[in-house]
């Protein structure tokens, strides 16, 4: 076997993370903190876009995009329900005005 052959001249590499990346694990006083800030009116509203798609740790960054996506289908279910809920609504009230 020759030392030259490009099967054994490259090793696996692990997948790498861009340089300004927080990899770190989050400690339990980390996720209190960013629990509280949640509870701030308003703030708690906007800080999980700027988290989801901010730079920062990659642990929250990851969380708060799941998050987002929960948020986007519970609010299509609901949407879906009332929409629901109103098509019964309308189709039992219809029948009652063709009476009047």
């Amino acid at each position: 076997m020759n030392g030259n052959d490009p099967i054994f001249e490259s090793s696996p590499t692990p997948p790498t993370h861009a340089p300004h990346e927080d990899t770190s694990v989050m400690s339990t006083k980390d996720w209190l903190i960013t629990l509280l800030i949640l509870w701030i009116p308003c703030v708690g509203i906007i800080m999980p876009f700027v988290w989801a798609f901010g730079s920062g740790n990659i642990n929250r960054r990851n969380f708060f995009r799941a998050q987002l996506i929960m948020w986007a289908i519970s609010a299509a279910l609901v949407l879906l329900m009332w929409i629901a809920i109103g098509a019964i609504i309308f189709a039992a009230l219809g029948d009652l005005f063709w009476y009047f």
